[in-house]
């Protein structure tokens, strides 16, 4: 296969598998657990057998098996141990690991089949809030971090998106019931990030309600043409890198002057609203901290 990273450094271990260099460096020594590879100039690298290995390694220890007890098994029982745990309490660790190789190593076939493992057991909802988000808040800090590359990153993010909209899909052949709200959902200008406002989608095409998605990059003034053809507007968006700080007051100000207009409201995700001063906003704009907070509402 092409461009598969199949040699990582100490410190990729690290942010792959969230164990410290240091101890990785005790389990090696100590119990033999990893065996690197150097190169002409000494220097440690790992295969990407040995980082599958220490994800199985991390999942039995953060789950109550002694490393010294770890160290005892071998490879094959090792995999097998992981393999038997996810299958009943654990899946959700085990498959943000699975879904971590799937994208180091540009695997669809791996990512389609940790999914569909997951849905004999989780609904959708479940999957996007407790195997999705915590996956996609890990690989965020990889790419901070160089671990992984761009392209990585927008490949499981496509595939995670593929998921979304055939499930939104499935929702939006179905008459809305309500249908004197019309929720309007978008991001601001610059703004692309866009798997998170796709599950909003999800929730309210899922829960019947009438929804117009825009989707990245929309200027405040093209908002104005939905109100030519809707009353009680709710507006909904996903703030992760735009507007920036020094911009969010006034793109607020401007947002409430020239939408928020015969009761319509703004509702806002993402983590750019920890930077909002919620005491100055006005009662039309409504911040959310998390995406299951928007089950209190609909």
């Amino acid at each position: 296969m092409n461009n598969i990273k199949n040699n990582f450094s100490i410190k990729d271990l690290e942010n792959l598998s969230g164990v410290k260099a240091h101890t990785i460096r005790i389990w090696e020594k100590r119990y033999n657990l990893l065996e690197p590879n150097r190169t002409d100039t000494n220097i440690r690298f790992y295969s990407l057998e040995s980082l599958q290995k220490l994800l199985n390694i991390t999942f039995l220890y953060n789950n109550g098996f002694k490393i010294s007890k770890i160290a005892k098994i071998n490879d094959v029982a090792i995999a097998d141990t992981v393999r038997n745990l996810s299958a009943k309490d654990y899946a959700d660790d085990h498959a943000i690991n699975m879904f971590k190789l799937a994208m180091l190593n540009f695997d669809k076939a791996l990512f389609l089949k940790t999914y569909d493992t997951l849905t004999l057991h989780k609904n959708f909802s479940e999957i996007f809030i407790e195997v999705f988000i915590p996956l996609m808040s890990e690989i965020g800090l990889l790419w901070q971090t160089n671990t992984i590359t761009p392209a990585q990153e927008h490949f499981i993010s496509e595939l995670i998106k593929q998921k979304l909209l055939v499930n939104i899909e499935k929702h939006q052949y179905e008459e809305p019931e309500n249908k004197e709200k019309t929720f309007v959902l978008f991001l601001p200008s610059n703004e692309i990030h866009d798997l998170g406002l796709h599950f909003l989608n999800y929730k309210l095409s899922k829960s019947n309600y009438h929804t117009v998605y825009l989707g990245p990059s929309v200027p405040i003034v093209s908002l104005k043409d939905v109100l030519k053809h809707y009353k009680n507007v709710t507006f909904i968006s996903y703030f992760t890198v735009k507007p920036e700080v020094e911009n969010l007051e006034n793109y607020l100000k401007e947002f409430q002057e020239e939408l928020l207009l015969n009761n319509n409201e703004f509702w806002i995700f993402g983590r750019m609203i920890d930077h909002i001063n919620t005491s100055k906003l006005d009662k039309s704009m409504k911040v959310f901290h998390a995406i299951q907070d928007l089950d209190k509402y609909i």
